[in-house]
C-alpha cells in the first residue's frame, strides 16, 4: 500500500489494533517474524510519521556542503512490508543529494518474495537501490562488512531492515561527522511496537552501558554528561556503548579502526566491541539527540543460528575482552564461568590492530568514559564473601534488582555468588548493589546508585565485618525464620557477624 492520506491504519504511527475475528489468524503470522506481521502489512509502505524532535532540534541549521551516505541494510528473511518500509521511509525522508545509494545485503534468505520480485520493485525506485546476495548464511557481522565494501558514499550508515526514518534524521548525523570525522553516530532509537506497529519516542536522557555479563543496557546520562552539554539536550550525547543496530561512520575511518572483528559470528558482542575500540584508540560514540529512527524492537528472536545463539554470542564476547579489556575481563569470566571453555579462535590480528593504533588500556576507558561504570574502576575484592561462622557465602540466587540478596553453601563456581567491594565500599554484584533502607534489614538487591547513602559498606580487614554506616548495624548470619538471607544486627563483634572476602581468579 502507498498512501497519499493520513487517514489510514496506523498513519501518525498510530497503533493499529487487530478485530477479535482475526485475532487467531493473527497470532499464527506472528510467529514468522516474532512481531504482529499482520497490522504490518495493513500499514501503508510511506506511512506518515509524528515529528517527535525536542523543539530546539526542528529550527537547527545544516551546512550545505554534507558528506553523502549509503545506506546498508542487512536483511534475512524479512517481512515485505517491514523492509519495504524501512527503504521508503529512507528515500522519502533524505534529502536525495545526501543519500548515494541504498545497499541491501540478503543474509540468504529463503522467501520468495526476498528474490526476483524484490529485484523488480526496488528498480522502480527514486534512489539507487542494489541489492546484495550472501553466497551462505553469513550473520548480521560478515552480511555488514560486505555491504560496506560494496559502498560509494563518503559515509556508511546502518540500519536494520525494520525501521523507519523520521523527518530530519539524516543531517544532524552527517553534520557531526563533518565536524569530526572520528566521531561514529548514533540516532535516538526510538521504539515501534512489535504489537500494534505504534511510534513511540525514544528517550534523549539514557545512553548505552554494559554489565559484567557484557549484555549491552540503557542507563539514565549521568549529571556530568548533563554539565558537559551545559544543560543543551539538542546537543550529542557522549555515550560509552552503542546499541548496534543503527549509526553512521565515516568510511575511512571505519577502515581505518579497523570496521568489524570478522572472526566473530553471526551477531552479538560486536557493538561492545566496536564501541570500545573506538574509544581506546582515539575516536568518539555519541547519540545525536535531533536524529530519530525507529525500529520495531522484538521480545524474541526469529532465527536461528548454527551452532545456538548461547555459544555465538559467549564466543564473541570471548573475544572482545580478550583484545580490549585487559584485567577486567576477569569480572565477565567470573560472572559467567562457562565462558571460558568456549574455543574463540585466534585473536592475533586484532590485537596487532589495537598495537598498531597506539590504543588506550581499558582502566582509561573506565576512568574517562565510563566513570558510572557498572565494573568498578577500583576493588578491594572479586569473589566470594564468606561467612566464619556457618562457611556459607552470599549469594544473588539469580534474582532481580529489588529483591533480598541470599546465603547460600558455598560452591566455588562464581557466578550468583561473586561480589565486589569496590574502592566506592559498595558490594556489588553485576550492576545491582547491597542496599539497606532500615534498621534490622532487609538486604535488598538495587540498582548501583553512585551516591553512597545506603549503599556504603565499611569493611574492617582485621575485625572481618562489613558494617552498613547509615545504620551502624553489621551484615550478620541469617535468623531462625529465614535460613536463606542474611540478616542486620547491632555490631557485637560475634563470629556470625566476620565475613571472608576472597579474590577469585578462575582459570583462562
Amino acid at each position: 500500500v502507498i498512501s497519499r492520506n493520513q487517514e489510514g491504519p496506523g498513519e501518525m504511527g498510530k497503533a493499529v489494533l487487530i478485530p477479535k475475528d482475526d485475532q487467531e489468524k493473527m497470532k499464527e503470522l506472528f510467529k514468522i517474524n516474532q512481531f504482529n506481521l499482520m497490522a504490518s502489512d495493513l500499514i501503508a509502505l510511506n506511512r506518515s510519521l509524528p515529528d517527535v524532535r525536542l523543539e530546539g532540534c526542528k529550527t537547527k541549521v545544516y551546512p550545505d556542503e554534507l558528506p553523502n551516505t549509503s545506506v546498508v541494510i542487512v536483511f534475512h528473511n524479512e517481512a515485505w512490508s517491514t523492509l519495504l518500509r524501512t527503504v521508503y521511509s529512507v528515500i522519502n525522508r533524505s534529502p536525495h543529494y545526501l543519500l548515494s545509494e541504498v545497499i541491501l545485503v540478503d543474509d540468504a534468505s529463503e522467501r520468495d518474495f526476498l528474490k526476483l520480485t524484490l529485484e523488480n520493485y526496488v528498480k522502480n525506485l527514486e534512489v539507487p537501490v542494489k541489492i546484495i546476495r550472501m553466497e551462505e548464511r553469513s550473520g548480521l557481522i560478515r552480511a555488514r562488512l560486505r555491504g560496506a565494501a560494496a559502498s560509494k558514499g563518503q559515509v556508511i550508515t546502518f540500519l536494520d531492515a525494520h525501521c523507519e526514518c523520521t523527518l530530519g534524521w539524516l543531517e544532524p548525523l552527517l553534520a557531526r561527522i563533518k565536524e569530526d570525522r572520528k566521531t561514529v553516530v548514533c540516532p535516538i532509537i526510538d521504539v515501534i511496537s512489535d504489537d500494534t506497529f505504534e511510534y513511540m519516542a525514544g528517550s534523549d536522557m539514557t545512553y548505552g552501558g554494559f554489565n559484567w555479563k557484557l549484555n549491552f543496557r540503557w542507563y539514565p546520562v549521568p549529571q556530568r554528561e548533563m554539565d558537559r552539554r551545559k544543560g543543551d539536550r539538542t546537543l550529542p550525547v557522549r555515550t560509552p556503548t552503542m546499541a548496534g543496530g543503527l549509526f553512521s561512520i565515516d568510511r575511512n575511518y571505519f577502515e581505518e579502526i579497523g570496521t568489524y572483528d570478522a572472526g566473530m559470528d553471526i551477531w552479538g558482542g560486536e557493538n561492545l566491541e566496536m564501541s570500545f575500540r573506538i574509544w581506546q584508540c582515539g575516536g568518539s560514540l555519541e547519540i545525536v539527540t535531533c536524529s530519530h529512527v525507529g525500529h520495531v524492537f522484538r521480545k524474541a528472536t526469529p532465527y536461528t543460528f548454527p551452532g545456538g545463539t548461547g555459544h555465538v554470542i559467549n564466543k564473541n564476547n570471548r573475544r572482545l575482552a580478550e583484545v580490549w579489556m585487559d584485567e577486567f575481563k576477569d569480572f565477565f569470566y567470573i560472572i559467567s564461568p562457562g565462558v571460558v571453555k568456549v574455543d574463540y579462535g585466534d585473536v592475533s590480528v586484532r590485537k596487532t590492530l589495537r598495537e598498531n593504533l597506539k590504543c588506550k588500556p581499558f582502566s582509561w576507558y573506565l576512568e574517562n568514559i565510563y566513570p558510572d561504570s557498572q565494573i568498578p574502576r577500583r576493588y578491594y575484592s572479586l569473589g566470594e564473601i564468606r561467612n566464619v561462622e556457618t562457611n556459607q557465602c552470599l549469594d544473588n540466587m539469580g534474582r532481580k534488582e529489588n529483591e533480598k540478596v541470599g546465603i547460600f553453601n558455598c560452591h566455588g563456581m562464581g557466578g550468583n555468588q561473586v561480589f565486589s567491594y569496590t574502592a566506592d565500599k559498595e558490594i556489588r554484584t553485576d550492576d545491582l548493589c547491597l542496599d539497606v533502607s532500615r534498621l534490622n534489614g532487609p538486604v535488598i538487591m538495587l540498582k548501583c546508585h553512585h551516591m553512597r547513602g545506603n549503599q556504603l559498606w565499611e569493611y574492617d580487614a582485621e575485625r572481618l565485618t562489613l558494617r552498613h554506616l547509615n545504620s551502624n548495624q553489621c551484615l550478620d548470619e541469617p535468623s531462625e525464620e529465614d535460613k536463606m538471607v542474611p540478616t542486620m544486627q547491632d555490631c557485637s563483634g560475634s563470629r556470625s557477624q566476620q565475613w571472608l572476602l576472597r579474590n577469585m581468579t578462575l582459570g583462562t
